[in-house]
Formats: structure tokens, C-alpha cells, sequence
């Protein structure tokens, strides 16, 4: 927000304060001055006459002048290409302090130089303003200008300091300059009088207007139009010229300069349309268009469904709060206006401005939010000043489509209440006072206050935004100083911190690598969430297509993290990430890994951990069993669930007892051509059924002093059937008693051939026995050994090949 001195002067007298003092005194009370720009700078300057220009002997584009400057004429040579005898400029005398430096007198190849004749851009003006005349050569005045008048600024109107405000979002009222200079009035603590111009748009004649106005969307619930049948065009007061110019808008004519003072003034952006441009009098607002529009700037824009298009005929005359059309704009030979002041969809314009790249001022402000009643004050004053400087006359009555949905609140708290909040103890007439100058007309009874919430102040709800209110006006320095009461507690993890933390640690100790990527994804990995935590949520205002929706599963990008990686020549990326997934259904937190390389290579030794299905199912198992799972509980299930995303053949789903936490395994071949990688095993595992399952308790078993017995087997079974069931049926039958002998199983060979039946294959296993309290001998072995044997035959229909 720009606000400029002698805008705020235009409202109130503000003495002798400096605009450093009022910037300091307006961010104390929560309204961050960025910058403090002065309009120009330059000291000892004067007008002056150039009497005689001639060309420069020594030069090719140097002049040699005689300039009056009212006390004298001097010698000053000047390299404008535009600089002529009987031009009125601005002179810079010796001494003078410019943004480029200090003038002084001197010889310039070889003839005197008493001065310098200026540009404004010299001047510290900001070239974006000027044009490109302006840029290329010195300021011609006008004619009337007064010789020797020492201050040249002044004259142009470039005396004036601006203030560039920083609003906060729940301040948006503060983008009208009323709204502005009221607020500052109240924190400078002084009266405010702001234009008296309620009504005005009222005006009619006695003959009925024919404008017809109508919105076919939602996206503009309210809007007034009116017709202005005779204006004159010319240039804008003096006054109007040096407020636009102030906040950095090019004057135009009078006509078209109210329409930007009227949005600066009120924050309500508005149109007016050339009446002869409209000769149907009739304005529909639409959001169902796909056409190209040229716009005011000269632009051609392709409309499409969605973008709110204001049209008459059914042809487009302007897109709805971002900006006018080329067809319709007032010109010099312009006789009567169509006065357009709508309320939009804040969202609907946000996303329009984005696309189209045109952050107009209009845009700008129905994105941050308009009060409920600006419309209504924009159509009076611009109404009020088109009569004073456009010589208007002949009003047509006012046209009104739907309504603004004002309702007036009041909210009421005790002094008590207040001072109970902030810690404070101010007293019931402060805090009165401080209501009084927001301009919210409170009522006390006791220390009871009700105040009234004016429609520029939405962000008012309750007694804590009133708090709010109360110390930020009457200063953060009232507050007293205490020391905070805390307890003292002991800085440590809770369980499930230092189960997160010891996964985080025992895969980065594996040679994988913590990730981070982003929350935010498109819609296409939107449908490529693996084990989906739920219906993804779209984002009302996305920065771009491939940042809409908050994810449901990690792997996606993971996955392109991964594939980004190879394409740059960074080989065997092992990775894993733990964040939380946000979706319909709430919030849940998932640890995915993916492996796309060895693990743990030692090249001169010649071995390497593979990155496959079982080194993927070994990480699993380990955070699982040291996490406090037993391996009991923990069971993997052919893959049913996902065969899109992973290998059919080659994963499956986790889970621990009956609740499944997770799928796993080798990519889907053709996924993984579609997100640029040749090969990757990958997880995505519910983190939070795991830190939430129940925990075995970790027991000291001492180490058997006895001694262990190894047998071999092998099966020939159904080429369907896990090698789990084999390892299942020997545990559960290898037992002496109560107590289970058997106390591992290993598969060393799984063989399909030649020498095996075509849907048959061959396993075999290593069996270590021992006992915990005597010695096993032969005889008690081979017993149990063979019921082993006689349990793996009937109960998996194997067949034995060797013992």
C-alpha cells in the first residue's frame, strides 16, 4: 500500500511531524513501513530561461547555453538533444546536492559551466513514471513557468514523500487510502475528515434509464451500473494528477484519472465504458467464454470457462476485476460514460490474473478483499467528482443487481475482560478513547463497552481482536514486564520419538539417505499414490498445476527423486523419507523407502549388499522385530492389492497380525519407464500403526550351553507354495515337550529345472537344534527329525529328496 503526505494532508493536518516520525509512530501500531521514497530529491535548484543555445566547438553533442535564472544569467553547458533557446527549465546552481552527486562550477572541453540544466529522472523521479521524452532529454516547462522560482519540485508537484506500506492479511481495508489515512489519524491521535459523499450516486433524471444489467454467475453477486449521458474530456486538476502520481499511475485524462482516484480512495476497482461503445445499454457478466479479448494495454488474451468476462451484446467489453477492453475505453472524443462497480469472487479473479500474468491494480485488490459497502461509496464518489471535474450532467438512475449482504455487528466485552487478556491494567477511559478513534462508536454501561464494527473492518470478530486493538493503539511499552512461570521438565523423547529416531538412524547406518521432497503434487501423481492414506485435498489457489494437492503417499515423489538423480549421472540412489500425508480422512504418517543400487559394496573384496526384494524385506524385519514387533506377528502375503505400481510377482503386502501396514516390493516395469527409472525396489509402510502397535517386551534369554545340531533337508513341492509355509511346519512340530528345538531355519537353495517337474521346484533348508536345558542326543534328534519330515509331507504335500 502507497500513501503518499500530501494524500494524508488532503484528511488531516499532520504539523510538524516528519514522515520518518509518522513512519516510526505507524509500524509501532502493527502497520510495517518498508520504505520511505521521496517523489524527488535535490537542493538548490531554480527555474530558469535558456536565452541562447548554440552547438558546442570542441563537441558533437554538447551545447554551450546562457541560461536567466533570475538573478543572473550563467554559462552552462548541456549535452540534451533536446535542450533549445526560450525553453523554460529546471536549473541545478553550484552546490546543489543531486542523487548523482554535487554540482559544481567548471570548464567543460574547455568553456565554463555554471550549473546544470536537469532531467527528472536527474531529479531522483522514478523512471518507470516517465516517458521515454522524458528519459532521453532534460524537463521542458510550461511557458508560465516563473523565472528564478526556487522551487522547481514544488511547482511540478514532485514535493512529496511516499510511504510504502506492508498490510498484513487481515488488513486488506487498508488498501484504500480513506481506510488508510482514518487508521493513521487514530494512531497519530488526530481528526480525521474524509469526503462527505454518501448519496451522491442518487442523482437521476426524471426519464428512465434503459441500462440493463445482469450477472449469469456466482462468481459476481452484486454490481452497480450507471449512465452518464454528457462529460467533458480534459486534463485532470492538478491535484489528482500529483495523488496518481504519487502511487506510481500515469494521469490519463479527468475522465479516467476519477476511476483510479476512486479505487485508490475507496479500494473498490471500477470501469467506466464509452457510452456509444454499448449502444445496446445492456451488461451481462459471464464465465462461461472461451474467446480472445484485447485488453486497454494493447494485449490480446485468450478467455476461457472460469474467467469472469464482462460482455454487452453478448460480446466481451472488459474481463471482470483485472481489466477493461480496447473497444470500449473512454477517449478524447468521448460524450457519456457507463458507470461499472461489481464485486467479484476473489478466488475466481486470483486464478484468472495468474494465467493471463496481468497483476493489474484492480486484481491485485479484489484478491486481498473489499469491504461490503466500497461499491456503493466508489459509484458516490466518482459520481461526486465526475460533476465537480468532468462537468457531468444528464444522470440516468441507478441500476443495482443482487445486493451486498451487509449486516451490521456489534460485539461487547468488559474492561476486566480486556485488561485480564493483555495483563495490563488500563483504565475504562483509555481504552474508551482508543475505541472511539477506530471510529467504533462505543456505548459504555459500568465496564461494559459495546462497540459497532464499521464494514471496513471485517477482521473484527471478538473480544480478542478488540485486545488487539487496545494495545497496539495505546503502545507495546504499557505492557509489563514479567518473568514467565514455567515448570522445569526433564528434555527428553517420548516412545515413539525414539522409535522414529532409531529407524531414521538404523537405515542412514544401512547407506540410505534421509529425503525430503515436496508435500504439495500434481494430479498425475495424485492417481499414483501408492498405498493411499485416502481422497487427496486440492489446494483453492495452487501456485502452479504441478503444486494442486496435498499428497496421499510418498513413493511418487520419491520415485522422481530418484529418477532425477540418474538422469544427472548420480548412480545407485538409496533413499528413504517419513512425513506426514494429509487427506480426507485426516492425518497419517508413512515412511517410504526406495533402492535403486548396491548397498554396502566393497569392490576389492568383490562383495555387495543387492538392492532386491530380500535386502527391502530384511530392512523391513529389522526396524519391525527391534521396534518391538516379534516375528510371529509379522507376516508377508502375495501382493494383491497394487499390481499397478509393483511387480505381481514380486511383492507383497506387510502386515502385522491381521492389519495390513504396508506394500513392498520390485517396481512395475512399466511404471517404471513412466517415471524414468530401469529398476527399483520400493516400500511405503503406515508409520503410525507401527509406532502404535503393541510392543513385546524385550526379555534376557541367557545363551544355551548346550550343544547345537545342524540337519539338512530338501523338499520338491508345488512351485506356488512360500518357502514360509515349509519354515512355519518345522517350527511349529520341532519341539521336545513344551520346548521348541528348532531354533532357526535357513533356506539356502530354491531350484527349478530339469530335474524337477514343470510346476515343481526344489527347496532345502538348514535346521539348527538346541536346547536351553540338556543335551540333545542322537536318538531324540533323528525322532523329531523325522516328525519334521512326516509334518512337511502331509501338510505341504512334498515329496523328500535327500536328509
Amino acid at each position: 500500500m502507497k500513501i503518499s503526505k500530501k494524500w494524508l494532508e488532503r484528511y488531516m493536518d499532520l504539523g510538524q511531524r516528519s514522515m520518518d516520525e509518522i513512519a516510526t509512530t505507524v509500524t509501532n501500531a502493527g502497520f510495517e513501513v518498508e520504505d520511505i521514497v521521496p517523489l524527488s530529491q535535490g537542493t538548490n535548484l531554480v527555474i530558469g530561461e535558456v536565452l541562447t543555445c548554440k552547438d558546442h566547438p570542441d563537441s558533437d553533442h554538447l551545447h554551450i547555453t546562457t541560461v536567466n535564472t533570475g538573478d543572473q544569467v550563467r554559462p552552462i553547458v548541456c549535452g540534451a538533444p533536446n535542450v533549445a533557446a526560450g525553453q523554460k527549465v529546471i536549473v541545478a546552481l553550484p552546490g546543489a546536492k543531486l542523487p548523482g552527486g554535487e554540482i559544481k562550477s567548471g570548464k567543460i572541453r574547455g568553456e565554463v559551466s555554471d550549473g546544470m540544466i536537469c532531467s527528472l529522472a536527474e531529479l531522483g523521479v522514478d523512471k518507470h513514471t516517465l516517458s521515454e521524452a522524458q528519459l532521453s532529454g532534460i524537463e521542458v516547462l510550461d511557458q508560465d513557468a516563473p523565472v528564478g522560482h526556487t522551487d522547481p519540485l514544488g511547482y511540478l508537484g514532485y514535493d512529496d514523500t511516499v510511504l510504502d506500506i506492508g498490510l498484513t492479511p487481515n488488513r486488506a481495508d487498508c488498501q484504500a487510502a480513506w481506510n488508510m489515512a482514518s487508521e493513521t489519524a487514530a494512531i497519530l491521535n488526530i481528526p480525521c475528515q474524509l469526503p462527505e459523499v454518501a448519496g451522491a450516486a442518487d442523482i437521476a433524471s426524471d426519464v428512465p434509464t434503459q441500462l440493463k444489467i445482469v450477472s449469469e454467475t456466482e462468481k459476481c453477486p452484486h454490481f452497480y451500473g450507471k449512465v452518464v449521458n454528457s462529460v467533458t474530456i480534459k486534463p485532470s486538476p492538478k491535484w489528482m494528477q500529483e495523488l496518481l502520481r504519487a502511487s506510481g499511475m500515469n494521469s490519463i485524462n479527468n475522465v479516467v484519472d476519477i476511476s483510479n482516484i476512486v479505487m485508490l480512495e475507496t479500494g473498490q476497482p471500477m470501469h467506466f465504458y464509452d457510452k456509444n461503445a454499448l449502444p445496446h445499454q445492456e451488461i451481462t457478466v459471464k464465465d462461461n467464454l472461451d474467446t480472445d479479448y484485447t485488453t486497454l494495454d494493447g494485449e490480446t488474451y485468450h478467455l476461457q470457462s472460469g474467467d469472469v468476462v464482462i460482455t454487452s451484446n453478448g460480446q466481451p467489453i472488459g474481463i471482470g476485476g483485472v481489466m477493461g477492453g480496447n473497444d470500449s475505453k473512454v477517449e478524447d472524443n468521448t460524450q457519456g460514460i457507463i458507470i461499472e462497480c461489481a464485486s467479484f469472487d476473489h478466488v475466481s479473479i486470483r486464478n484468472t490474473a495468474r494465467r493471463l500474468n496481468l497483476n493489474t491494480e484492480s486484481s491485485i485488490r479484489y484478491q486481498k478483499g473489499i469491504e461490503p459497502l466500497a461499491a456503493k461509496k466508489a459509484i458516490d464518489r466518482a459520481v461526486d467528482l465526475l460533476i465537480q471535474y468532468a462537468d457531468a450532467k444528464d444522470f440516468e438512475q441507478t441500476v443495482e443487481f443482487g445486493c451486498d449482504h451487509y449486516e451490521e455487528k456489534t460485539i461487547t466485552c468488559t474492561v476486566e475482560q480486556l485488561n485480564h487478556r493483555l495483563g495490563t491494567d488500563f483504565a475504562k477511559e483509555e481504552i474508551v478513547d482508543v475505541f472511539a478513534r477506530l471510529n467504533l462508536e462505543p456505548t459504555v454501561e459500568g465496564t461494559t463497552v459495546t462497540v459497532k464494527v464499521p464494514s471496513t473492518r471485517q477482521d473484527l470478530e471478538g473480544m480478542a481482536d478488540l485486545s488487539e486493538e487496545v494495545i497496539r493503539m495505546i503502545g507495546y511499552d504499557r505492557l509489563p514486564s514479567t518473568l514467565p512461570v514455567m515448570e522445569m521438565t526433564e528434555g527428553k523423547l517420548n516412545p515413539q520419538q525414539r522409535q522414529r529416531r532409531f529407524i531414521q538412524t538404523f537405515l542412514c547406518e544401512n547407506g540410505l539417505q534421509d529425503a525430503i521432497t515436496y508435500t504439495l503434487v500434481s494430479s498425475t501423481k495424485k492417481e499414483n499414490a501408492i498405498f493411499s492414506t485416502g481422497d487427496a485435498l486440492e489446494l483453492p489457489t495452487p501456485l502452479s498445476e504441478e503444486r494442486r494437492y496435498l499428497r496421499t503417499s510418498i513413493l511418487p515423489s520419491l520415485l522422481e527423486s530418484a529418477a532425477y538423480n540418474h538422469s544427472r549421472g548420480n548412480k545407485g540412489v538409496n533413499m528413504f523419507e517419513i512425513s506426514e500425508l494429509t487427506s480426507t480422512q485426516g492425518v497419517i504418517e508413512h515412511l517410504a523407502i526406495v533402492l535403486t543400487g548396491a548397498m554396502n559394496e566393497t569392490r576389492w573384496l568383490k562383495t555387495s549388499t543387492p538392492a532386491d526384494f530380500y535386502t527391502l524385506k530384511g530392512l523391513v524385519e529389522t526396524i519391525l522385530e527391534r521396534s518391538g514387533i516379534s516375528e510371529n506377528r509379522l507376516f508377508f502375503k502375495p501382493n494383491q492389492k497394487d499390481t499397478t505400481h509393483f511387480h505381481p510377482g514380486r511383492s507383497a503386502e506387510v502386515y502385522i497380525g491381521k492389519d495390513l501396514i504396508g506394500l513392498m516390493g520390485e517396481i512395475h516395469p512399466l511404471y517404471a519407464n513412466e517415471v524414468g527409472l530401469k529398476h527399483a525396489v520400493m516400500a511405503e509402510l503406515d508409520l503410525d500403526q507401527i509406532l502404535d502397535a503393541k510392543k513385546s517386551k524385550i526379555r534376557f534369554t541367557p545363551v544355551s550351553k548346550y550343544p547345537a545340531v545342524y540337519r539338512d533337508l530338501a523338499f520338491v513341492v508345488e512351485k506356488d507354495l512360500p518357502a514360509s509355509k515349509i519354515v512355519e511346519v518345522i517350527k511349529r512340530s520341532g519341539k521336545l515337550g513344551k520346548e521348541s528345538i528348532v531354533k532357526n531355519v535357513d533356506v539356502f537353495d530354491v531350484y527349478q529345472g530339469e530335474h524337477v517337474g514343470e510346476h515343481e521346484k526344489s527347496i532345502a533348508l538348514t535346521m539348527t537344534f538346541q536346547s536351553d536345558v540338556q543335551t540333545l542326543d542322537d536318538k531324540t534328534i533323528t525322532t523329531i527329525f523325522n516328525s519334521i519330515i512326516d509334518a512337511i509331507v502331509n501338510q505341504c504335500k512334498a515329496t523328500l529328496r535327500s536328509a
